[in-house]
């Protein structure tokens, strides 16, 4: 967030949009004082009595100073884990019987995607059990180690077409072939693409389905040059995202280009993402913090001070045992359950960190109040 921003949310908090009762500036500290004995409330300010405050469960805390692990801020997009995708294409010409996943679909490793009617796979099946059949019956003659021979050559026929040891020993002990090939998943994750349909023929290396494992992802981040010698493959990052505004991600960063691009001065990087419970997003922006071994001091609040007002941070500040005003903030690193506040308060202040909801609600019942009252 730069400047220009924090002082669009300043007017913005000032104004309080939502609230007409509050369309006066915020006042100085030290003028809620002044307004009190005359009798008015500033703008963004809630006053309760002491049994109100105790009943809500007000809390607060100083705004403190703290040495953070510097970071390196850099944008990003998040994409599948290349070591976590697969392209299943066709091994054989045939025709597909049977399409049974679709995008969407989650699987398990060797379940079944599609069936292919192939005559290269019948007769593949075929030449194995002629094999099979003509070694048992030279076995004890003089032919029989050539038999072998053309038996296993036979079947190492139908590996590349999918199948391995245990298909080939059922089929031979079954002694008919499989009508159809079956197309497996070759891993657990998500059916992203399904071009595969029904009916259509398919030659060799055609595609038919594109997995992925969304339970971890990639944000593919841009490293400016002067930030190269701070970080390297191994830094942990934080991962932010407008999707879940307050939520972190952890990441670590595995993968660093060995090519600057000449234009931009950035290296390529990957930083690799939990995503168990699958909130995340091939395709989503996000705005990752890298680790960078530079410690700072920075002012600090705990998290839980941190409040949102019409999708902007913001913060109570306690002025006095019972008032409070809202003030909106620039933020900064997160780190170990605290929030580097880069404007809006000073280090000293007091500001609620339990009982933001209540104050909040009190401010609109006032606004909503004065507005009608306006009427």
């Amino acid at each position: 967030m730069n400047r220009t921003k924090i002082t669009t949310i300043l007017a913005l908090a000032a104004a309080i949009a939502v609230f007409p009762a509050c369309r006066r500036s915020l006042l100085p500290e030290h003028a809620g004082h002044d307004a009190q004995e005359n009798g008015r409330v500033p703008a963004g300010t809630v006053i309760l009595s002491i049994a109100a405050a105790a009943d809500g469960g007000i809390s607060a805390a100083r705004v403190e100073t703290a040495v953070l692990a510097g970071r390196i801020s850099v944008p990003g997009e998040l994409e599948f884990n290349a070591r976590r995708l697969a392209e299943v294409s066709a091994r054989v010409e045939g025709r597909i019987e049977k399409a049974a996943a679709v995008a969407g679909d989650r699987v398990v490793p060797g379940q079944i995607l599609a069936e292919i009617y192939s005559r290269e796979f019948l007769a593949a099946q075929a030449e194995v059990l002629q094999a099979a059949a003509r070694a048992a019956r030279l076995r004890d003659g003089p032919e029989g180690p050539a038999a072998e021979a053309f038996l296993r050559a036979a079947r190492r026929k139908l590996l590349p077409l999918g199948w391995g040891d245990e298909e080939i020993d059922a089929l031979l002990e079954a002694g008919e072939p499989v009508p159809f090939l079956s197309v497996r998943a070759p891993l657990a994750g998500t059916v992203i693409e399904a071009p595969a349909l029904a009916g259509a023929h398919v030659e060799p290396g055609d595609p038919l389905f594109k997995l992925a494992d969304p339970a971890s992802l990639w944000a593919r981040v841009h490293v400016f040059e002067k930030d190269l010698a701070a970080v390297r493959p191994g830094s942990s990052a934080v991962l932010r995202t407008q999707a879940f505004p307050g939520r972190e991600f952890p990441g670590r960063l595995v993968l660093l280009g060995p090519v600057m691009d000449e234009k931009t001065r950035t290296v390529e990087g990957r930083i690799e993402v939990g995503n168990a419970d699958g909130c995340l997003r091939a395709g989503m922006y996000v705005e990752a913090a890298l680790a960078s071994g530079r410690e700072r001091t920075a002012v600090v609040v705990p998290a839980s001070a941190l409040q949102e007002f019409q999708s902007l941070p913001v913060v109570f500040v306690r002025e006095g045992e019972t008032t409070f005003r809202l003030r909106p903030v620039e933020i900064g690193d997160r780190e170990g359950g605290l929030v580097e506040i880069v404007g809006g308060v000073s280090a000293g202040e007091w500001v609620v960190t339990t009982g933001g909801f209540l104050l909040k609600s009190e401010l609109l019942k006032s606004s909503l109040a004065d507005e009608h009252g306006h009427d």
